[in-house]
């Protein structure tokens, strides 16, 4: 085990080098001039001169009066140390620009997950249990019709029914504007802002766990040790969550694990759709605004998002099967 997580961070930390090397390449081929953004709203009211000497402090304080090298392993020492560099729009570190997105992306994304759980999994089970049955017949539609609908259709749609039709719940945006009340009325308050976007990522995230699950427990149930089981006397409910689901963790393992990995990463449309603040509407404004350090640093946040989750995968199947062996 402990040789295995030593081969592992070594991989990691190699293709941790490779990816920044190739994210730091594409970014610097792309177009925009971070200095320029930056002094570009002081441009009128400056001298020639001075804008020279002001390009030049925001070309150093921006890292980018070095060559490519030096450039690259600033970048480099900014991720390692967390400090990920400034900010050529919000003229601050990106640390200070990124954690509140951060913190929005994690309440909205955690509550996804919450409701994922609660409702896929039991459903899965249930339609595998009653194979065939009207039940499964209905829930199977769903899934198919939440995996083929985008999730800007969906989103679209529920703005049209409680944000135009009804008027129940607010189109876009965080909080109410101005809004003074104490902590509960404050939660409810940003609650009533999640609604519509949690509502979205739920739908379109149970639509693939609900047919995994119902997959693999499929697959358990035609198992010889479920046939067992019943012919001990066993209980249905304890054949089905005591052998079969146990048996068909693996799998789930695997889907949920990309999912979490990948929810990150696909809330982007739905977090630019609402308005909705958090990281993936960070992202896109940062594309736009040409804010390179902002854009560099959330992808090489996904990236390791993505490194440490298939690690966590890897570690996942021998906690839920003790017959896999990792070396």
């Amino acid at each position: 085990m402990g040789r295995y997580l030593l081969k592992r961070f070594a991989y990691l930390i190699a293709v941790f080098f490779i990816i920044t090397i190739l994210l730091f390449l594409i970014f610097k081929a792309m177009p925009g001039d971070q200095a320029a953004v930056m002094v570009a709203g002081r441009q009128a009211s400056m001298t020639p001169e001075n804008y020279a000497r002001a390009y030049e402090q925001a070309r150093r304080q921006l890292g980018l009066d070095g060559n490519i090298f030096t450039q690259y392993f600033s970048y480099l020492n900014n991720m390692i140390t967390m400090k990920f560099g400034y900010s050529s729009v919000h003229m601050r570190d990106v640390i200070r620009v990124a954690l509140p997105a951060l913190k929005l992306t994690m309440q909205l994304n955690l509550t996804v997950m919450f409701f994922v759980f609660l409702i896929s999994v039991p459903l899965g089970i249930v339609t595998a249990v009653k194979k065939g049955k009207i039940i499964d017949t209905v829930v199977q539609v769903i899934t198919i019709l939440g995996n083929s609908l985008p999730s800007f259709i969906f989103a679209i749609l529920l703005i049209y029914v409680f944000s135009i039709k009804f008027l129940w719940l607010p189109i876009n945006g965080v909080s109410t504007p101005n809004f003074e009340g104490n902590t509960i009325e404050t939660i409810l308050d940003r609650a009533k802002f999640m609604v519509l976007p949690v509502m979205t990522l739920t739908f379109i995230s149970i639509a693939g766990i609900t047919r995994y699950v119902r997959a693999a427990m499929i697959d358990a149930l035609r198992m010889d040790y479920v046939r067992t089981a019943r012919a001990k006397g066993l209980t249905e409910k304890v054949v089905i969550y005591s052998h079969a689901f146990r048996n068909s963790l693996i799998p789930l393992v695997t889907s949920l694990v990309a999912w979490f990995i990948g929810i990150f990463s696909g809330s982007m449309i739905v977090e630019n759709i609402f308005l909705y603040t958090g990281m993936g509407k960070l992202m896109i404004d940062s594309l736009r605004q040409a804010d390179w350090a902002v854009a560099l640093s959330f992808n090489t946040f996904y990236m390791l998002l993505a490194i440490v989750g298939n690690l966590i995968m890897d570690l996942l199947y021998m906690a839920v099967d003790p017959r896999v062996k990792l070396s």
